[in-house]
């Protein structure tokens, strides 16, 4: 009983995640949702920046804290293995829910493209960036990322096993595609206000650093496959020449086996 509860649970989670990224994805974008990152002022500008610089700080607080393998195993003597990354998702779309609700928006124009081509390209690549986000997560482990594969494994009374190494497609010439694809939903946008400025900065920098301390997670996890991928894939910046080397370094692998 306690396994199909655990599996309810995480699905449950899992649906959550989808449902509040797509209002987020309205949410930023200003379409579709009761209130929007641009909806009517209230208040001053400088309570406003004050309300929402401490909004994205709590979740990325929440977002990073609750990551750290230090903090998985305290956490998990009280929350079950199986369930630690649905509750992990659970508190990430709560904290989400909690930037939109109490956001206030600050309507005041950065750039507003007017010309119809240029609007449409704009819209076209916000559209890929948030397209992108959940695309890129089933490169890798987006199952393990949000918590399915765990609460199936315990449905089914399988031992969770770590998910080994890998590097397809878009990792070939970043190592984090996934924050690049979130930096473009949070930037693409043919009109930017002063609200909406602030969130793409301080999300961008926060994806910055997240990056460093994630990046030591992996280098002691796996080691110098992680070590040696670092060393030679770009962080952020694409160079092509580092998919076409690990190509040729895979067909040879395949060749001398």
């Amino acid at each position: 009983m306690k396994r199909w509860l655990f599996f309810a649970y995480g699905l449950v989670c899992y649906a959550l995640f989808f449902a509040t990224y797509a209002y987020m994805a309205a949410f930023v974008g200003g379409f579709g949702v009761p209130k929007t990152i641009d909806s009517p002022v209230s208040g001053t500008i400088v309570a406003a920046l004050a309300v929402n610089f401490g909004l994205l700080a709590l979740f990325g607080v929440q977002h990073s804290v609750m990551a750290r393998p230090g903090f998985k195993r305290v956490w998990t003597r009280f929350v079950p293995q199986s369930i630690e990354r649905s509750t992990y998702v659970l508190a990430s779309c709560v904290a989400l829910a909690v930037v939109m609700w109490a956001w206030r928006p600050i309507d005041v124009a950065v750039w507003n493209i007017e010309q119809t081509t240029l609007r449409t390209i704009a819209w076209s690549l916000f559209a890929a960036g948030w397209l992108a986000v959940p695309a890129i997560s089933y490169l890798i482990n987006h199952f393990d990322l949000f918590g399915m594969r765990q609460v199936w494994l315990q449905l089914v009374n399988r031992e969770y096993t770590s998910l080994p190494f890998r590097t397809p497609l878009a990792y070939k010439f970043v190592r984090h595609p996934l924050y690049l694809g979130w930096t473009l939903a949070f930037w693409a946008t043919p009109t930017m206000t002063v609200g909406h400025l602030l969130l793409a900065v301080v999300w961008t920098v926060y994806m910055g650093l997240a990056a460093i301390f994630e990046e030591r997670d992996l280098v002691d996890h796996f080691g110098d496959h992680y070590a040696e991928y670092r060393r030679r894939v770009p962080m952020f910046v694409p160079r092509f020449t580092s998919a076409i080397d690990e190509s040729s370094r895979s067909a040879i692998d395949v060749q001398a086996n």
